[in-house]
């Protein structure tokens, strides 16, 4: 059992030594200078860094479902399995997708297009690029709005765009939205935003376990592990799936990127450039003002007027103009001070997979940066009333544009994540998907 565990899960999980003393930077020019002070500005550097992906006692969690590196491990095996995709409404589609269809490592754990697809997609291409809808006449698995990365959602208790994830924080009060016979009704668990979405994303994305998965690869051994308290005619279910996922889901931490190295103390591990990116970030363009914390990002809800998936110029599937997920937050809280207010998103690896907003709507980093820049809406359904205050003409250069650009391209770019990715599963087959021209695109045979 530990050669199994060890087999797959080592590199992700091995023991750091990097430590985060309370003052890591010494300045070595004038940059680093006013970079420190428009951290301290904001809290100060330590706010900003992430623990060690094995730093269980550091990463926020759900004190009903506590991280263990076994734990961890059967998440990252099911996050990524093939064999879960039981429930699929057509046969052939069967075996053929999972959680990393739209989240994968490639794509920065998001989808690679501008619309992610479970079941009903073929194709993967290199970085989740090429997967399409096989036919728009079957019930194609996918959602009306773009897939949020699973990255850094440690520290955000309430998922998804419109936050409607989570018993807990700013979900508390509203549990007559927790419909019976919804998603959304898995919040009375009781559970944070992460595990109740990997949980009700077992039925929702047509997952489950059986006695067939049980006997791959010693998973049912692998559930005894984890879940011994768990009563036998339980523990092999949607729910400790669930449970393992988002435990593996909270050890989805950008930590090696530049900008991390350089609050550990690295100054060389940012170019000038990202430096006065960073420094307008935390200061001039108050990027920080809702992208704060260690994820850059926050459980702020903001209306900035960005245009929905509804419209986006490629075809898409299951939209449409009068969506409540068009209304962000509101269409979870039904206050109307709350329509068009969409989830405040994390910033890293954002260039894994070229589109962003809720809609898909902007096709570059740059793009987002003009248009807050200029802060004239796009979408014509938000009323000037409800955008955001901090929505207004930011007066940035080119050059400051272009240094913020690079900042959050560059200085905020984990190049390492497929550290995170398992060498093969339990069930042996391709992942994160197994149609036949995702394998084909893998080179998974």
């Amino acid at each position: 059992m530990k050669n199994l565990f060890g087999y797959l899960f080592v590199i992700t999980f091995a023991i750091s030594f990097l430590a985060c003393s309370s003052d890591p930077i010494s300045e070595s020019s004038d940059t680093d200078s006013l970079l420190r002070q428009a951290l301290n500005s904001n809290g100060g550097l330590n706010d900003f860094v992430l623990p060690e992906s094995s730093q269980f006692d550091l990463i926020p969690q759900d004190p009903k479902n506590p991280i263990t590196k076994e734990k961890v491990a059967l998440g990252g095996f099911l996050f990524h399995e093939t064999a879960l995709s039981i429930d699929a409404k057509e046969p052939g589609n069967k075996k053929t997708f999972s959680c990393a269809s739209c989240h994968h490592a490639a794509a920065g754990f998001q989808a690679g297009t501008f619309q992610g697809i479970g079941e009903g997609g073929v194709g993967f291409g290199l970085r989740g690029e090429g997967r399409t809808p096989a036919s728009l006449l079957i019930d194609v698995d996918v959602q009306p709005v773009r897939s949020p990365s699973a990255m850094n959602g440690a520290y955000q208790p309430n998922q998804l765009w419109n936050g409607q994830f989570g018993a807990t924080h700013l979900n508390k009060g509203t549990e007559s939205n927790w419909v019976e016979g919804t998603p959304i009704a898995t919040n009375k668990l009781g559970f944070e935003g992460l595990e109740t979405q990997a949980i009700a994303g077992m039925s929702v994305h047509r997952l489950n376990i059986n006695e067939e998965i049980l006997k791959m690869g010693a998973y049912r051994n692998l559930f005894d592990v984890v879940f011994p308290e768990v009563p036998v005619q339980e523990r092999y279910t949607k729910f400790t799936a669930g449970l393992a996922i988002a435990a593996y889901e909270r050890t989805l931490l950008s930590n090696k990127a530049p900008f991390q190295e350089y609050l550990r103390g690295n100054l060389n591990a940012l170019s000038e450039q990202e430096k006065q990116g960073a420094i307008l970030f935390f200061g001039k363009a108050q990027c920080v003002s809702c992208h704060s914390g260690p994820a850059l990002n926050s459980m702020q809800f903001a209306a900035i007027g960005m245009g929905d998936l509804v419209d986006c110029p490629e075809p898409t599937v299951k939209t449409k103009p009068n969506d409540p997920a068009n209304l962000g937050r509101g269409g979870f809280t039904k206050n109307p001070e709350d329509n068009f207010k969409f989830k405040v998103p994390q910033l890293y690896n954002l260039k894994d997979s070229p589109f962003y907003g809720h809609g898909s709507s902007f096709r570059s980093v740059k793009d987002v940066l003009v248009y807050k820049n200029k802060a004239i809406r796009e979408n014509n359904n938000v009323p000037e009333s409800q955008l955001d205050e901090r929505f207004k003409p930011l007066h940035l250069s080119l050059d400051e544009i272009n240094a913020l650009e690079a900042f959050l391209v560059n200085g905020l770019y984990d190049p390492k994540l497929k550290r995170f990715v398992p060498q093969s599963l339990p069930s042996g087959l391709c992942y994160p998907n197994a149609d036949i021209q995702s394998r084909i695109d893998m080179d998974c045979f």
